[in-house]
């Protein structure tokens, strides 16, 4: 009996991969993939010579845009996204911090504006050094991406 895992190859998709372990639910529930009911092979804690550890993701027939591999920065910066079809890689997405986030998380502030009105959450995002933070654009609140990221 092989000890050897093997994950199924998919013919059209995305692989998202270099994950850092324990991120990938949380990318998986951010971009609400098992809410539409796509094919999914998601690995938690596999063996990688450059992480230690990773998590990875298989999305069947859903070929991410640039804008959905970005949101992928705040959780997995160093993450691969290679578009898949006929079983080939035929797009690689290097994935960027993005400037702004809109209507990608709801904003912390109780008070802010986007709490009460039907408006789009908006946020500027600022690396300073290793720490990223996110403005509101409304409230101009700023918050570590713990707050959005560790949920």
């Amino acid at each position: 009996m092989s000890e050897k895992m093997q994950v199924e190859a998919i013919n059209r998709g995305t692989v998202i991969d270099h994950i850092p372990a324990g991120q990938g639910l949380k990318i998986v529930n951010r971009l609400q993939l098992l809410d539409n009911k796509v094919r999914l092979t998601v690995g938690f804690n596999l063996l990688s010579g450059e992480l230690g550890t990773k998590d990875l993701i298989k999305v069947d027939d859903w070929l991410f845009t640039e804008s959905e591999a970005n949101e992928l920065a705040l959780f997995a910066p160093n993450a691969t996204v290679n578009i898949i079809d006929d079983y080939k890689v035929v797009r690689k997405i290097n994935v960027t911090l993005p400037t702004e986030l809109i209507n990608v998380f709801p904003c912390p502030n109780s008070n802010c504006i986007t709490r009460v009105e039907p408006v789009s959450s908006k946020f500027r995002i600022r690396q300073l050094g290793h720490k990223i933070q996110l403005k509101c654009h409304y409230c101009e609140k700023a918050f570590d991406k713990e707050i959005f990221t560790e949920n």
